[in-house]
């Protein structure tokens, strides 16, 4: 079997850039709205930080776990990357990003009743650069992230070529396996419009497995 790409980068020496990145969702009230209006707040949040974000486009996509019969989910990623200053990801503390982004959570109407039920907002920390965190509060690389086409789908149409920390594949190996999977439904990206212009290419908005 082949070297995986993470071993070929190592390998000549090429290291992943620093990054950051985080999975938007929602499934109660008006989801779109949601997004739309989060948005500019966590933009303005990481420029703070000297970062810089690139969003994927909307998808639509099924409920995963929880209660059944739940409605589906509008979600969306955004990469940020330290621009001309590498060490302003270095500075960052993860548990106070963890902290704003429950803050914008609870804002736009989050209750944590129930696990994986549905909500207003969904704000998850993918990942912080190469921290490894594991504490009740936060685990990072997210436990949950090369499991999740939801998640990786937005992160495929970033950059297909992206390899999180932890993994062994691409963000689009490893939703070609997801989707793979009996049963697992593609992701549906939407088209971009005002607020959100991000989209794929005309002719990939329903990703398949290949």
């Amino acid at each position: 079997m082949g070297a995986s790409l993470a071993d070929q980068l190592l390998a000549v020496g090429i290291a992943r850039p620093a990054s950051l990145a985080i999975g938007l969702g929602a499934n109660l009230g008006d989801p779109l709205a949601a997004l739309l209006a989060v948005r500019p707040l966590l933009a303005a949040s990481l420029a703070a930080s000297q970062l810089r974000c690139r969003w994927s486009p909307l998808f639509r996509t099924a409920a995963v776990g929880g209660p059944p019969g739940q409605p589906p989910y509008c979600n969306a990623a955004l990469l940020a990357t330290a621009g001309p200053s590498p060490a302003a990801l270095n500075r960052l503390d993860p548990f106070a990003l963890l902290e704003r982004l429950q803050t914008l959570e609870t804002r736009f109407g989050r209750v944590r009743s129930e696990r994986w039920g549905p909500r207003h907002l969904d704000l998850d920390l993918l990942w912080c650069g190469e921290a490894h965190l594991q504490t009740p509060e936060l685990t990072l690389p997210h436990p949950l992230l090369q499991e999740r086409s939801f998640v990786l789908a937005p992160l495929a149409a970033i950059d297909p070529a992206l390899l999180p920390p932890g993994a062994r594949a691409s963000v689009s190996l490893l939703l070609a396996g997801r989707l793979n999977h009996p049963g697992e439904q593609a992701p549906e990206a939407l088209p971009g419009r005002r607020g959100w212009p991000e989209q794929l290419a005309r002719g990939t908005a329903r990703l398949a497995a290949r």
